[in-house]
């Protein structure tokens, strides 16, 4: 049932935001080039690694300067495995504004098509990052991440590690329908609001 629902409803939404998705895409070919999409490597269920997609943000090339800028690459582990957008020269002038509103995250309504991930679910993590959830990895990876979830919907209040892992385990541990409808609406102003410089 929760697939049906994923699938019916990720159909939906795209239908409604493939005007906006084709625009962003132009903004993103006409401002710095190709590729338009990248596809980043991320945890699945079963421990499986998969794309998950989004709009190209950063310059090309942008996950190699993190291993030939040793601070770059510190301040990204240390910040969660990502990079405050004011402090992250590889996001593009288009990338900044298309992260502002999440823009850059609709393709991944693609990923829930293809079964690799759920409206609602813990935000996939790259492989390093497992380590954060301690004994609780081998928890996360036995469902679908989501492209919203429990962490994501406290917008500029998302915690950093390791409260940010038990954040996404308590809700793989009570998860419900209903649960998941207030996770959709609370991430409805979210959305609105802009996540400023997370």
């Amino acid at each position: 049932m929760r697939r049906l629902i994923d699938v019916v409803s990720a159909s939906a939404l795209l239908v409604l935001a493939t005007p906006v998705l084709l625009l962003a895409a132009w903004a993103v070919l006409l401002t710095s080039g190709r590729p338009i999409f990248f596809g980043h490597q991320r945890v699945g269920r079963n421990g499986r690694l998969f794309r998950c997609w989004k709009l190209r943000t950063m310059e090309v090339g942008a996950e190699a300067r993190l291993e030939r800028e040793p601070a770059l690459g510190e301040r990204y582990r240390t910040n969660g495995y990502k990079v405050p957008a004011s402090k992250d020269p590889r996001i593009t002038r288009t990338g900044r504004l298309l992260r502002a509103y999440y823009l850059d995250e609709l393709p991944q309504l693609f990923n829930v098509l293809n079964g690799t991930m759920s409206l609602v679910g813990p935000r996939p993590v790259v492989p390093a990052e497992l380590q954060e959830f301690g004994p609780g990895a081998q928890e996360l990876v036995q469902h679908r991440p989501g492209i919203v979830g429990a962490w994501t919907s406290r917008g500029r209040e998302r915690p950093a590690y390791p409260e940010r892992a038990q954040i996404e385990l308590e809700y793989l541990r009570n998860r419900s329908t209903r649960r998941n409808l207030r996770i959709l609406a609370r991430t409805i102003p979210v959305v609105l609001r802009g996540q400023g410089d997370a």
